[in-house]
């Protein structure tokens, strides 16, 4: 059962043909575009990742993604605190101690141990994460930024799932002329 106060929102981009990363895991594809097609007034557009920030409690991600956004070289990216659902990762780079926490078991005891800090509000990130967390239908809502490359392989967004999920779409926005963002939210009986 979905209590009101609980829920959590998918932020991601994917390939035309549906990929979020390549085959062997890269993502350089995300930001394609020639900097001289990028609108002057557009350097701190964030296609609506400000927003998500500001409604949810928490992060979830996998240890795949923690790894890239852990070696990141920019500023680290989350206002909120992340925890990286692992079963293999052991500590957390001292750095970011304060920032991330560890959580394992299965997707049930971390999402226990998450609500028990008080973070019902989430942001789930990463493709094994998004994964379970669909195969359980715990997406309420997903944004998904389309960008126009096709990969012809790789990881993709969606996988096989027990039943089926029906979702609606709310809106589509464009963004740099460039990519396409739809809005999707969960159809619950």
């Amino acid at each position: 059962m979905i209590m009101m106060d609980m829920w959590s929102k998918v932020f991601i981009a994917k390939s035309l043909d549906g990929y979020i990363a390549g085959p062997n895991g890269e993502i350089d594809w995300l930001d394609p575009k020639p900097d001289e097609n990028k609108p002057e007034d557009a350097s701190g557009e964030d296609m609506g990742f400000g927003a998500l920030m500001e409604e949810v409690d928490a992060i979830v991600m996998g240890r795949v993604t923690f790894e890239f956004v852990r070696d990141y070289d920019g500023a680290w990216p989350y206002p909120k605190p992340l925890y990286v659902l692992s079963n293999s990762l052991s500590e957390v780079p001292e750095r970011l101690q304060d920032k991330v926490t560890l959580v394992l078991g299965s997707l049930s005891e971390a999402l226990e141990k998450i609500h028990q800090n008080g973070h019902l509000k989430l942001y789930v990130d990463g493709g094994q994460v998004i994964h379970s967390f669909m195969k359980e239908d715990l997406i309420d809502e997903m944004f998904i930024t389309t960008v126009p490359v096709v990969l012809g392989g790789g990881i993709p967004l969606f996988r096989d799932l027990p039943t089926r999920l029906e979702f609606q779409h709310v809106k589509s926005e464009s963004f740099f002329g460039f990519y396409v963002q739809d809005h999707y939210k969960r159809l619950r009986k």
